[in-house]
């Protein structure tokens, strides 16, 4: 079973080197960069710092619930494409449900770490995984190895956990943005298909009802979406006037 955190006089990051990086994360969660691009320097980042032979940021996949890896600095293809890992399962499965992080000495020695054969290939040796907390709610986990036996200060500790609940806000804002996107293309859709119904109640003498029926059936005998059909009756009636 792994152990709880163990704190040790090892030698410490910089102080210099922590603001550095934190400023840097942030600076790129403020900008104007795809989530893809700001995950993928959260590690590059965290991994110069640390001196890591391996960062990466595994998230919660929402419809099959498992643990996969979403950014990594890693040139090693075996480890990028390690299978997911069901919730509870290995480390970073534990560390979701705990809601706490783990470190591990050796994960070549550790059972429940699940890939030990590629972490030898590797030349892994110790890890530390935290959780990236949203709200109390874990959405994905943060790892850092080393490929020398190492025991993670408080200082590194506290430096790791500043930069997961960094990439948990990163993560957390570009989802707001993207349900914001929906929320509005499904305001969008609704202005057509009303338009649309109103045209065809007007020019073909039908019900609401009907006309919904008639965009409905059109849609779905042509696999089109609705917004398409409605657009069109709108494109349509629009030229007649012309």
């Amino acid at each position: 079973m792994p152990k709880n955190i163990a704190h040790a006089t090892a030698k410490k990051t910089s102080v210099k080197d922590q603001i550095k990086a934190l400023t840097k994360i942030s600076g790129a969660i403020t900008s104007d960069l795809l989530l893809d691009d700001i995950l993928k320097l959260i590690v590059v980042v965290t991994a110069q710092i640390m001196k890591s032979s391996i960062c990466s940021i595994q998230l919660i996949d929402e419809k099959t619930g498992a643990l996969i890896i979403r950014a990594t600095q890693s040139m090693s293809e075996e480890y990028n494409k390690k299978p997911p890992l069901k919730i509870g399962e290995g480390i970073a499965g534990k560390v979701v449900l705990s809601k706490k992080p783990v470190a591990i000495k050796d994960i070549t020695l550790e059972n429940e770490y699940k890939y030990r054969d590629i972490a030898k290939k590797e030349g892994l040796c110790s890890l530390l995984c935290l959780p990236l907390n949203v709200k109390n709610n874990v959405i994905g986990v943060l790892n850092v190895y080393t490929e020398k036996p190492h025991v993670f200060t408080d200082t590194e500790i506290d430096l790791l956990t500043s930069i997961a609940n960094q990439a948990a806000i990163a993560i957390e804002n570009a989802e707001l943005v993207v349900k914001s996107k929906v929320v509005q293309e499904e305001l969008e859709t609704r202005k057509f298909f009303e338009r649309a119904k109103g045209i065809l109640m007007r020019d073909e003498h039908l019900t609401e009802e009907e006309a919904y029926l008639k965009i409905q059936k059109f849609a779905m005998d042509n696999r089109k979406p609705i917004r398409e059909i409605s657009e069109a009756i709108i494109l349509s009636a629009d030229l007649k006037k012309k």
